[in-house]
């Protein structure tokens, strides 16, 4: 598992589908307000991108890749 690996949401894109959810078996995601949210960002597998694959919005990167500050 990587510290420095794990999905970043862009909300403005997410559709709700939970999608992503429902994929991961590593337990990354839960649920808040209808929306998934990155809880265990520590669980996710480095290199993996199954979520952001069958994400149907587009709406996930990871952390190693998006620049936070802008």
């Amino acid at each position: 598992m990587a510290k420095n690996w794990y999905p970043v949401i862009d909300y403005g894109r997410c559709t709700g589908c939970l999608t992503c959810v429902n994929f991961c078996p590593h337990g990354v995601y839960t649920v808040r307000d209808g929306k998934p949210l990155v809880s265990n960002p520590d669980a996710c597998v480095e290199f993996c991108r199954g979520c952001q694959k069958i994400c149907p919005a587009g709406a996930i990167n990871y952390s190693a890749e998006v620049n936070i500050d802008g």
